[in-house]
């Protein structure tokens, strides 16, 4: 799901046509919609009557660093190549 987001960035996607395309119920896609939302990764903006979901990348970023700051006991230089991979270059 998420993936699937990010591949629709920076317009989102209903969360109707999400389920749809990965065959889920749309009420266990609700769910799954809620606590990624409440993690931090997808943000929501209802339009009409439909809710549009969007990835947040930002989010993911700070999750991912979060995860990895102390890595490796300690030896920085073991986690520098994924550092430097989730690092944005522009």
């Amino acid at each position: 799901m998420f993936r699937l987001l990010v591949r629709h960035e920076p317009n989102g996607m209903a969360a109707g046509e999400i389920a749809r395309q990965l065959d889920v119920p749309q009420n266990t896609m609700s769910a799954h919609l809620g606590i990624l939302a409440r993690a931090g990764l997808v943000r929501s903006e209802r339009q009409s009557r439909s809710i549009i979901y969007r990835a947040d990348l930002a989010g993911l970023r700070v999750l991912t660093l979060f995860l990895v700051k102390d890595c490796c006991a300690g030896s920085a230089e073991l986690c520098a190549p994924l550092v430097a991979e989730l690092t944005p270059c522009c």
